[in-house]
């Protein structure tokens, strides 16, 4: 199972005290593991945060939460072909994914060398995993998140060849539709143009919460668990 991090020093605001017009919860602390552990399970993320031009550590949980059903993926004939086409690995290649998802070249990008070291370590104790679309020996595109019992937290996906990390959700969904996929939570954060075109539904907030915590009492899913042999 994944290694438990030391304690963060850090507390969280209560949820009472959560704005309910706002998606941004709290400001600060840091991106060591406990304090990502922590606020996952919170049902929090990081996202740097500009206020009075300067940037900071932002701590969000949206008002609607982007979800991912693990029956309400919209799937094409034209990709049910393609992912025949490529080969899924886990984990295999989680910094060159991260790495991907950062790179400079994509607008809006907010993934900074701070947090590709933060998931890096988070991935290092078993909490963060990646799935990777491969072919011919080359990565071709996958996404990256934390699992915490039964929440995947989609962070990011990349793709350098069409619907490589259409595949790559894909598989993802295969590989959460076990016995408590019922109960399993596909967090993607927010409802995009996008993600909605897959089939990314919006929770209120309050609705994701108690999702969250029926799914924080779930097992890991199979494929992200560390057996004894390793």
């Amino acid at each position: 199972m994944p290694i438990a991090p030391a304690p963060t020093p850090w507390g969280f605001p209560p949820r009472s005290s959560w704005d309910p017009d706002d998606d941004l919860v709290a400001v600060g602390a840091d991106l060591e593991p406990g304090t990502l552990v922590t606020a996952y399970s919170l049902g929090l993320f990081p996202m740097p945060v500009t206020l009075d031009a300067e940037e900071h550590l932002g701590w969000f949980s949206p008002v609607e939460r982007g979800v991912l059903p693990l029956d309400g993926m919209r799937v094409s004939r034209s990709l049910r072909r393609s992912a025949r086409d490529f080969e899924i690995r886990i984990d295999t290649a989680f910094d060159e994914v991260v790495a991907a998802c950062g790179s400079p070249d994509r607008p809006d990008g907010w993934i900074t060398d701070d947090f590709r070291q933060a998931y890096g370590r988070l991935h290092r104790l078993g909490w963060a995993h990646s799935v990777e679309a491969w072919r011919d020996d080359r990565l071709a595109g996958g996404l990256y998140g934390v699992s915490v019992g039964g929440l995947f937290a989609g962070e990011s996906m990349f793709h350098v060849e069409r619907d490589a990390s259409k595949v790559a959700l894909l598989a993802l969904i295969d590989l959460l539709s076990d016995q408590h996929a019922d109960c399993r939570v596909l967090d993607v954060q927010w409802q995009t143009p996008h993600l909605a075109s897959l089939g990314v539904v919006r929770r209120p907030r309050a609705e994701y919460l108690e999702a969250l915590e029926a799914a924080l009492r779930l097992p890991l899913p199979a494929p992200f668990r560390v057996d004894d042999e390793g």
